[in-house]
């Protein structure tokens, strides 16, 4: 019998997708001896993203482990690793994500293996819940602003919903990339934090008429529109945007908007739908070293809303879907949670 089964280790999961109360936190066995290129990794902090509680409510169904420990993000230390590992070796401090999707298990537990291809490296001056924290939402925003936009130096972006997880990163990492940031934000506290974190303008959406605003601060058009919004209002976004302008789409998993098919071809734009864990490995890996870089130069500061113990994840489920699906605005950035 693998001595690591005869442990037990504790663990956020669920034996049948619903809502948040499913969560149970408890024991669980302790997962075997890595193998292959697998890493064991005593995990020291994971955050809550939009695409857990999806998961976990089954609003995107997904071939699941019984029990399936929850959450996706990660960061912690390598305890042991499989005889097929050459990037890594035990006591490395490493962060991670796009695990409890596509069959894999989850990240919310006190002991997890993960294969060496989703692991990268922490830098050294950088947290375990800075690490965690900018994970998805850091390979999310390089994914779409380098292979979808090709945003490049100079070029304006505009960000539809600067505070939120995604938002607030896509601001930093177009800022790093060298180009002028514009976005929209509602009450004056999370427009003055947008603007710490890189924005030029701030529109408050709640006061001000975003299409005119947009047009006083780039009379020409932006030329990436980045959509965090689950409704999209095309008819704003493209008559925004500029010649060849490309919109970028992550969000409005139900919305059917209306099109204006017109304006948008004559403009040449584009529009460019993706979800991060459709990525391959070696894209990924590619977003993670970029992002190392500025989170060691502090270009990429991953924004916390709040700290909680693992055994509040069904609780940090509640929160996240309040201020995704009911937007309260309740949370100004990601749910970070050590074990």
């Amino acid at each position: 019998m693998d001595a690591f089964n005869l442990l037990r280790m504790r663990a956020a999961f669920i034996d049948r997708t619903g809502l948040a109360e499913v969560i149970q936190y408890g024991d669980l066995p302790d997962p075997s001896t890595p193998v292959g290129p697998q890493l064991r990794i005593r995990v020291r902090a994971v955050a809550v993203n939009p695409i857990d509680t999806y998961v976990r409510s089954g609003l995107v169904p997904m071939d699941l482990p019984q029990p399936f420990v929850v959450g996706c993000d990660f960061a912690g230390v390598v305890e042991a690793t499989g005889p097929a590992v050459t990037q890594f070796k035990s006591g490395d401090r490493v962060w991670g994500s796009n695990q409890g999707l596509l069959g894999r298990q989850g990240t919310f537990a006190e002991v997890i293996n993960v294969d060496e291809a989703w692991a990268y490296p922490t830098p050294d001056r950088v947290t375990d819940d800075q690490a965690a924290a900018g994970a998805l939402v850091g390979i999310t925003a390089h994914l779409g602003l380098v292979r979808e936009a090709g945003l490049r130096a100079g070029e304006t972006i505009f960000i539809q919903g600067g505070s939120g997880g995604v938002g607030s990163t896509v601001i930093q990492i177009a800022r790093a990339l060298g180009a002028r940031v514009l976005c929209s934000a509602g009450p004056e506290a999370k427009a003055a934090a947008c603007q710490e974190l890189g924005a030029e303008a701030v529109i408050l959406y709640r006061t001000q008429n975003v299409q005119a605003e947009l047009k006083r601060l780039a009379p020409a058009g932006v030329n990436v529109w980045w959509e965090t919004t689950r409704e999209p209002d095309f008819d704003l976004a493209v008559s925004s945007l500029a010649a060849r302008g490309r919109m970028i789409l992550m969000a409005g998993r139900e919305a059917r908007p209306a099109f204006p098919v017109g304006p948008f071809y004559v403009k040449g734009c584009s529009l460019k739908g993706f979800v991060m864990f459709a990525a391959p490995p070696e894209e990924q890996r590619a977003a993670a070293q970029d992002l190392n870089r500025w989170l060691t130069t502090g270009q990429f500061r991953p924004r916390i809303d709040r700290v909680l113990p693992l055994s509040e994840t069904a609780a940090a489920h509640r929160l996240q879907e309040e201020n995704t699906i009911l937007k309260s605005g309740s949370i100004a950035g990601k749910i970070v949670l050590r074990p």
